[in-house]
């Protein structure tokens, strides 16, 4: 069958982006208000909450690298015009979600005190008592955590990023009533935020799921393809989403182990840390915002055998990145002066967050876009094994080793881990362009 030439028009492409940064923006805005609603529950409501959004980020990750790994597959048959084997893996892919999350949501309800115990050991029993609250009720989101990252997959490997943002503007909007009703009359505690949030990604899951068997797209899903087994299907998926996983996972568990380094300094510097830390977010917005559009572009064009269309596609697609990372990136730093004038900190607590900021800007718009997003597109070609280890070894080697001689070693606090952050950046950025550059990637075969 002769093939055909891949092409994204300029309006396709700001189609895309435009509505993974806003609605990437609004969870980061819907962040900040959630924070809001449960100190307003008390310090232990705030500490308990706290902790088990560590423990539920790492499922989220899980969940992520799964519908990363569908949408990568996802792309291939669409770019390949096998748009039934493109059905048949979304399927597979909600299918496999909804059982992988029941089987963890069954283990955390059955041992939720006891998982707590271990990860953060005797806590007071106020907190501990919100930490088991909490849990118990997020764990239930689990299952539409998952399924919506599948339909969600299917969405974005089509370039109808609309759809999730229009479907995250009324979830979040969902979330903030129901935390206020629960917070300010019912007076709820803890739960008065969960539930919320547990209705807002049940509501999330359900429609775009509704959405997902419309047959008037060129991807749906299909009964008897959610029912059955392919296992062929599903390794294809499942090559690409577990090395993403692992990566993720050695990420979340260094970021466990700086926080304790960060913990040895004095309150100024944790302070300056956690601010710059919350200013950061919004500034690799440009970056979230892109990484998507590399799986569905560059796996379209590898699923239609149309190498010299991906190769295209990653310069101009890079060109973009730098471009929007530069100026937004730009932007956050000369607004950083206003929103720093919102807490109250001392000078010199203030004049180390800016210059965390500094640092972190300068790479995050120079650096992150060949880092992370370059990246994907390498993943989506299905060059997964060496993003994989170079991730890892970049994660162990040089954030964690080059954390600990800059912040202890040389006594450099945290501005010794944001520097140790550039240089990961740096290393991955390197190495990334050099593999995009030599074509290895273009032998890779997913489908």
């Amino acid at each position: 069958m002769e093939r055909k030439r891949v092409e994204f028009t300029n309006r396709q492409l700001r189609d895309m982006i435009v509505p993974l940064f806003f609605e990437q923006f609004l969870l980061m805005l819907v962040g900040i208000a959630d924070t809001f609603f449960i100190s307003q529950a008390g310090e232990s409501a705030v500490a308990g909450v706290s902790l088990v959004n560590q423990f539920n980020t790492v499922f989220i990750y899980l969940f992520t690298a799964l519908a990363s790994g569908g949408a990568v597959v996802i792309s291939q048959y669409i770019g390949s015009r096998n748009h039934d084997s493109a059905g048949e893996a979304s399927s597979q892919l909600l299918m496999f979600s909804f059982l992988f999350s029941l089987l963890l949501t069954a283990g955390v309800l059955l041992g939720n005190r006891s998982i707590l115990r271990f990860l953060f050991g005797n806590v007071e029993n106020d907190v501990m008592d919100a930490c088991v609250t909490y849990l118990r009720i997020s764990a239930y989101s689990y299952p539409a955590i998952a399924v919506y990252n599948a339909g969600a997959a299917i969405c974005r490997s089509l370039g109808k990023t609309k759809v999730t943002m229009n479907i995250s503007i009324v979830s979040n909007i969902i979330n903030v009533i129901g935390n206020t009703i629960g917070i300010f009359v019912l007076h709820a505690g803890v739960a008065g935020v969960a539930y919320p949030s547990l209705i807002a990604r049940t509501f999330s899951a359900a429609v775009i799921t509704y959405l997902c068997f419309n047959r008037k797209n060129e991807v749906f899903y299909r009964t008897e393809w959610i029912v059955g087994w392919n296992g062929s299907l599903l390794s294809k998926i499942l090559k690409i989403a577990i090395p993403n996983g692992a990566e993720n996972g050695i990420f979340q568990l260094v970021k466990v182990a700086l926080s304790s380094i960060v913990a040895l300094y004095g309150t100024y510097q944790i302070a300056a840390n956690g601010v710059a830390q919350s200013i950061w977010s919004l500034a690799a917005l440009a970056g979230a915002a892109l990484g998507p559009v590399y799986i569905t572009v560059i796996g379209q064009c590898m699923g239609a055998g149309d190498t010299t269309a991906a190769e295209f596609y990653f310069k101009k697609l890079i060109k973009i990145t730098l471009a929007f990372s530069i100026t937004w990136n730009l932007f956050v730093f000369l607004i950083t002066p206003l929103m720093l004038r919102f807490y109250n900190m001392s000078e010199e607590t203030v004049s180390l967050t800016i210059t965390l900021v500094i640092i972190h800007n300068i790479f995050n718009a120079a650096a992150f876009p060949f880092s992370g997003c370059l990246g994907n597109g390498l993943r989506a070609a299905g060059d997964v094994s060496f993003t994989m280890i170079v991730s890892i070894a970049s994660t162990l080697c040089v954030r964690l080793l080059l954390s600990y001689i800059f912040s202890v070693v040389f006594s450099m606090g945290v501005i010794g881990i944001a520097i140790a952050m550039c240089a990961d950046w740096i290393v991955r950025a390197i190495l990334f362009i050099a593999r995009t550059n030599s074509g290895a990637w273009k032998t890779k075969k997913v489908i």
